[in-house]
């Protein structure tokens, strides 16, 4: 199994055609083909449906895929020890929801540019539970989740501090001025949410369901700050962590409702793969993101 062979495996399947991996890897169609016959044949499966014109994946080629992503990362990344020595350079693929990427983040990677230029950071935002399958494929090199504290058997997963969370409401809402507020408090509101998947909206739906809470019709946001917004002009109510809007709290815009909250600890969460290669530039990250932690563990009261 050559590595060759694996990268036009690699552009095909991302490609979808014969055709088109061809074209991008400067091969004739026939090369190509030769290829994924001969590494077919190695592995004594088929790796492609040829539906016409349509190339699709087959099962095995699906459990190829992400074997051939790490096998092809691993040399890349073999490549850059050797010839760039130990100084962290290369490229960070980091993975985190909104609310992290937006309010823990900034610092930590301000000051790694700052100590590490030669790395490129690329910061993608993504729900919990499609960064942890974007680890295992390995599309991402580190991710960090904001969800109950958990393990996994292909990740390493490290908490790094318990966010709380807040029940927000615009300052002049007519809950803000209750002392206490019950379940039946809440009934016939409107909710303002994350978007579907969210770790702490799924805590806070169950919450509302347990209670049989029927709500207005509720309202979906993929931005945090959109959300705040909205709850600021006294469209509804939202459960947020904490760092999204303690600014706005202390400014008094926003109000944190006296409640029985049913967090059972969202944590943030530092996770990469336990078979990922730690190259200088993702070992320095983790160090910094520890130092970090002690902070937001400190700052968190």
């Amino acid at each position: 199994m050559e590595l060759r062979q694996l990268h036009t495996f690699k552009v095909v399947a991302e490609l979808g055609g014969f055709t088109r991996a061809a074209e991008k890897l400067g091969y004739a169609q026939s090369s190509v083909t030769a290829q994924i016959q001969a590494l077919e044949e190695e592995l004594g499966a088929p790796l492609f449906d040829r539906l016409g014109k349509k190339i699709v994946l087959t099962e095995a080629g699906k459990r190829l895929l992400p074997y051939a992503i790490a096998l092809l990362q691993t040399h890349d990344e073999a490549k850059k020890a050797v010839q760039g020595g130990q100084e962290p350079s290369g490229m960070l693929v980091i993975g985190a929801p909104e609310s992290l990427a937006s309010f823990r983040l900034p610092e930590v990677i301000q000051k790694y540019k700052r100590l590490f230029p030669q790395v490129k950071i690329i910061l993608k935002p993504g729900v919990c539970w499609e960064m942890r399958n974007m680890l295992r494929r390995g599309e991402l090199d580190v991710a960090f989740l904001l969800e109950p504290e958990m393990k996994d058997e292909d990740l390493k997963i490290e908490p790094l501090v318990v966010e709380k969370m807040a029940l927000i409401v615009s300052a002049d809402h007519p809950l803000a001025s209750l002392d206490h507020v019950e379940a039946e408090d809440l009934r016939g509101e409107t909710f303002l949410h994350t978007e579907a998947g969210c770790s702490y909206r799924a805590i806070f739906e169950q919450y509302l369901r347990k209670h049989a809470i029927e709500t207005d019709p509720d309202l979906e946001f993929w931005s945090i700050e959109a959300i705040k917004s909205c709850i600021y002009a006294g469209l509804g109510i939202g459960y947020l962590p904490l760092i999204t809007c303690r600014k706005e709290v202390e400014e008094g815009r926003l109000a944190i409702l006296n409640w029985e909250d049913p967090n059972p600890s969202v944590v943030t969460q530092l996770a990469y793969h336990k078979k990922k290669w730690l190259t200088p530039a993702l070992r320095e990250w983790i160090h910094l993101v520890r130092e970090y932690a002690k902070e937001w563990r400190e700052n968190q009261g």
